[in-house]
């Protein structure tokens, strides 16, 4: 692979220094929550006075920093992308080149099926790898190093507390890919003889029907297939045992956090800041409940002062628009992902106020650089754009609500 990753390193390097800069700026806003909680809304270093004043100081330095970060997040992408695509160009190339080499009892040792396996499907996954590899390794490690290093900073306990459940998260990734890893080569070999039938079977259309195989064949794909997938399962069952695994240890950790802080803030060991900086002060919780996405499991919610739960939930529904933390697009034209909530009104109103959110969502100057305006497909999950216009097309999809 270092053949292939040095002649990108370039890129890798600086995929890999805009994510720090990213990373960083993830880790350094709990601190500054901490600070516009304790000093600009609980006044706990000025006798119970807050400041206005700090909280718009602070609250425009998180701003800034959130767009700094946003900024490192899209050039990383830029970068990793060039590095994982320019690889599997290079290892796409070679490797037909070597096909070409091949004397004939190779061909007939690899078969058609699993050369066109290797060309595609295979340098696809390595593709993808060294993409997640620049850009979740070295987030994951920086993110999991960082925290640990600023949980300790903003108190020794607390670090102590997630430092404590690393072998255990460490553990459970270990064991889930120790016992995975033998899957992936059958996997392969797998989807090598399903390619490998398909192909036979279709440059062979002519002699099965000639010999009234069909059923024959039908069977044997089925019985290549049902193999594929029943591996394919096991993988999935082991990844889906570790992604709960894995979110239980981190809840156990915020929960003996909470636990840990409520007895320190009692003793004057901690403040309220510095619990809300382990975990988050309920943003998207309350954004959830609102909507009735969930119920709440005591006190109300109230939207113009009646309880959620009162409300007939397309009614409740009808009056709010959300846009969430993740930007969800839809496989439509820009205009019809902003004009998704928009129902019983005439085409000319429609496009007035598709147009008017645009505006409002800032979405205009890239909708009108776009190929074909409002009309610009929209690639699945949205990765034909960028973070930033993913997110200001969901922000005029609820702006054009009029909830």
């Amino acid at each position: 692979m270092w053949n292939y990753v040095k002649r990108y390193l370039r890129f890798a390097l600086l995929a890999a220094l805009f994510m720090v800069g990213e990373v960083m700026m993830d880790l350094v806003q709990p601190g500054i929550m901490s600070r516009i909680v304790d000093d600009g809304v609980l006044g706990l270093n000025n006798n119970g006075a807050g400041d206005l004043n700090l909280i718009w100081t602070l609250g425009v330095q998180m701003i800034g920093l959130v767009l700094f970060g946003g900024f490192c997040g899209a050039l990383n992408n830029a970068f990793v992308h060039l590095t994982g695509q320019n690889i599997g160009n290079e290892m796409r190339k070679d490797c037909f080149r070597n096909i070409m080499t091949f004397s004939f009892p190779r061909l007939d040792r690899f078969g058609t099926g699993s050369l066109v396996t290797r060309v595609t499907n295979d340098i696809t996954q390595v593709q993808t790898f060294v993409s997640t590899f620049v850009r979740g390794m070295i987030r994951t490690s920086l993110l999991m190093f960082g925290s640990m290093y600023f949980m300790f900073r903003l108190n020794r306990d607390f670090g102590l507390i997630v430092l404590c459940a690393f072998p255990f998260i460490v553990g459970c990734l270990a064991f889930c890919l120790w016992k995975a890893n033998p899957l992936f080569s059958r996997l392969q070999a797998q989807l090598d003889a399903v390619n490998s039938i398909m192909q036979e079977d279709i440059s062979g259309i002519r002699m099965i029907k000639a010999c009234v195989r069909e059923s024959y064949e039908k069977l044997r794909f089925g019985k290549a297939n049902d193999g594929l997938i029943n591996t394919q399962l096991q993988v999935l069952v082991l990844f889906a045992f570790m992604n709960p695994v894995v979110n239980g240890l981190m809840y156990m950790v915020v929960a003996v956090i909470l636990l840990a802080g409520s007895f320190e803030v009692r003793d004057g060991g901690a403040t309220p800041g510095t619990i809300m900086a382990a975990t988050g002060c309920g943003k998207t919780s309350l954004i959830h409940l609102i909507p009735r996405f969930y119920d709440v499991t005591s006190g109300t919610v109230l939207v113009d002062g009646v309880d959620v739960r009162e409300y007939r939930q397309k009614a409740l529904r009808e009056k709010i628009a959300v846009t969430l933390q993740k930007s969800e697009l839809f496989t439509e034209t820009i205009y019809e992902n902003i004009g998704w909530g928009i129902s019983g009104a005439s085409e000319e109103d429609r496009e007035k106020r598709v147009k008017e959110a645009a505006v409002v969502a800032q979405a205009e100057d890239f909708i009108s650089s776009s190929p074909k305006g409002c009309q610009t497909a929209v690639a699945e999950r949205g990765m034909s754009l960028s973070g930033g216009q993913k997110q200001r097309l969901s922000i005029a999809r609820a702006v054009v609500k009029e909830a």
